[in-house]
């Protein structure tokens, strides 16, 4: 299978710091690796309503927004979760495409869990805390959704930046991103 990556860009304001450290990162791909960038703040999801305790606990067949992220999600082979840390998470929109992946497993006939498995999750995310264990929880919070379906952790990229290009200024940053995806 051809490697695939997802790129889910989480922030609020497009070309920030952590799309910029995504980016950086992403050019060190070989050409023939295939790159999906989706800006999710572009493809709105409705707020989730949780229905496995109504009725059926079926989940309705995914329409518009939800059926195009659905469909990128499973095309990949790597998804990367670019989100800056926003009070020490992931940014509203990617808890939005996450919390969705609770409806996926039980849309029928999707079988999301299986097909999800195997599959690698990275994060990358820009911070303006003084303490780089501030992100700890929105590691966890990708990681644990990648353990829950069976999906290998590649690893993350890291970099403070508050002003506008400042994660990528860096050259310790610049460095660990270019090797972020040919470490493995």
């Amino acid at each position: 299978m051809t490697e695939s990556f997802l790129f889910l860009l989480g922030s609020g304001r497009a070309g920030g710091n952590t799309e910029a450290l995504a980016r950086l990162a992403a050019a060190e791909l070989a050409p023939e690796v295939e790159q999906k960038w989706v800006r999710l703040a572009e493809l709105p999801l409705a707020p989730f309503r949780d229905l496995r305790h109504e009725g059926d606990g079926v989940f309705p067949e995914p329409v518009d927004s939800e059926r195009e992220l659905l469909d990128v999600t499973l095309a990949a082979t790597d998804l990367v979760i670019a989100s800056p840390l926003y009070w020490y998470s992931v940014s509203t929109s990617v808890k939005a495409y996450l919390d969705y992946w609770t409806a996926w497993m039980r849309v029928p006939g999707v079988d999301f869990r299986d097909r999800m498995r195997g599959k690698t999750m990275w994060a990358i995310t820009s911070h303006t805390a003084t303490d780089v264990s501030d992100a700890d929880p929105l590691l966890g919070t990708v990681r644990l959704s990648a353990d829950y379906l069976g999906m290998r952790w590649g690893g993350e990229l890291l970099a403070y930046g508050n002003s506008p290009g400042e994660a990528v200024a860096d050259e310790a940053v610049r460095i660990a991103a270019k090797q972020l995806f040919t470490a493995g």
